[in-house]
């Protein structure tokens, strides 16, 4: 599912929303979670997941092309932990509320 897809389903399931604004609804709900996650904060959607910013030490990777050695630097890195509901439900446990296929 993709972002449009995604404000598509928000639409037709919301029962009065127009598409504008359940577009608006998700843009800004991206929005709040990179702005969140870009200050070091943890975004917790219960039964969904987390995500987080992890610190990436610098390392000495190497070219797959030439074999050559070259420094990889540190950076920060989006890390995503599913939820103990998505995590069932991606191991054949049924749960409630799914109505997209």
């Amino acid at each position: 599912m993709n972002k449009s897809e995604l404000i598509e389903q928000v639409y037709t399931h919301s029962g009065g929303l127009s598409r504008k604004e359940a577009e608006k609804i998700i843009s800004l709900i991206m929005t709040d979670i990179i702005c969140a996650v870009d200050a070091g904060e943890r975004v917790e959607l219960r039964g969904f997941g987390s995500f987080f910013p992890r610190q990436r030490k610098a390392r000495t990777g190497r070219n797959p092309k030439t074999g050559e050695r070259v420094l990889v630097p540190a950076r920060r890195v989006m890390f995503f932990k599913s939820g103990k509901e998505l995590q069932e439900r991606l191991n054949g446990k049924k749960v409630a509320g799914c109505t997209v296929k």
